[in-house]
Parts: C-alpha cells; sequence; structure tokens
C-alpha cells in the first residue's frame, strides 16, 4: 500500500470509529491487512494534520483537522437553509430544495462542504437545488431529516411525494 491510499485509509477510520491512540489506530490498519508500525503512524498522523477532540463518549480521540470544526460547519449550514430554503419537496431518492433566484448554488455548496452522509450528490440550478439521496434512505426520509436538522421552526413549505 502506498502513503496515499494509507492516508484515505485513516482519514476514513478516524471518521468512522473513536481512535484514542497511534496503537489502536495501527492495530485498525493491520485488521484492515495495512500492515505498518508505530512509527508511520505517527509520521502519518502529522502529515494528514490530525487533531485530538472530544468525542461522543468525552474520551479524547483523533480527527481530521476539518471534521474538528464539524460543530461550526453544522451552524453554518443552519444559518444557510435558514437564509435561502424557500420549500423542501422529495420525490423517489430526490429532494427538491427551492431558494430566491440566484441562492441555489450557495446553499448547494453549503450542503456539499458539510459532506453529509446520506446525501450522494446535489445538482443546483438559478433557485432550484435537486439532492441526490444515497441508497440507504429515500427521498421522503432525507427531506424529513434535512427538515428537522436545519429548517426547525421556519415556516417552510414542504410536499412529500
Amino acid at each position: 500500500m502506498n502513503k496515499s491510499d494509507r492516508h484515505a485509509v485513516i482519514l476514513r477510520l478516524v471518521r468512522e470509529r473513536e481512535i484514542t491512540t497511534q496503537d489502536e489506530l495501527a492495530q485498525a490498519l493491520r485488521e484492515l491487512g495495512h500492515e505498518v508500525v508505530q512509527t508511520t503512524v505517527s509520521r502519518d498522523i502529522t502529515e494528514l494534520g490530525l487533531v485530538k477532540v472530544r468525542g461522543a463518549g468525552g474520551r479524547l480521540v483523533y480527527a481530521s483537522a476539518a471534521g474538528a470544526n464539524g460543530h461550526r460547519r453544522q451552524a453554518q449550514l443552519a444559518e444557510a437553509f435558514k437564509r435561502w430554503a424557500l420549500s423542501c419537496e422529495s420525490s423517489g431518492n430526490l429532494v427538491v430544495l427551492t431558494t430566491p433566484p440566484g441562492f441555489a448554488g450557495a446553499l448547494a455548496q453549503e450542503i456539499d462542504d458539510a459532506h453529509l452522509p446520506r446525501i450522494l450528490a446535489t445538482l443546483a440550478g438559478e433557485n432550484t437545488i435537486l439532492i441526490v439521496a444515497d441508497q440507504s434512505v429515500t427521498g421522503a426520509e432525507l427531506a424529513e431529516e434535512l427538515q428537522v436538522e436545519f429548517l426547525a421552526g421556519l415556516d417552510i413549505e414542504s410536499d412529500k411525494r
């Protein structure tokens, strides 16, 4: 395995698991069939700019610097939804958001930057965003999640088809 492949696996591991030590990270890599030594893992952590953040259980865990800003990112996305989202509708595995003219691109970029796990892709026009849900969720379920997470308390149109 080359360094870039190993780095990609490490970033995926710290997103998916709460890893607290270099030894735990090395063990997780070994479980996936990647033979590494602790010094390589230490160097990878430095090169990737991983930081320790408080995990869900209260322990300090490794995270990418971008992931460490997750709470700020969620608040920023919620603010973008409040500013620009006018309606939210669903059909099949799709969600359609409407915005005032000219704002669909900005909201779609905020959605893309947030890397929400159940969104496969976004496509923006002048005032409409098409969101494609991944296979784990229907469009109606994703629309409901977006409304609960980012549109709570707003008087927004919703039509689940």
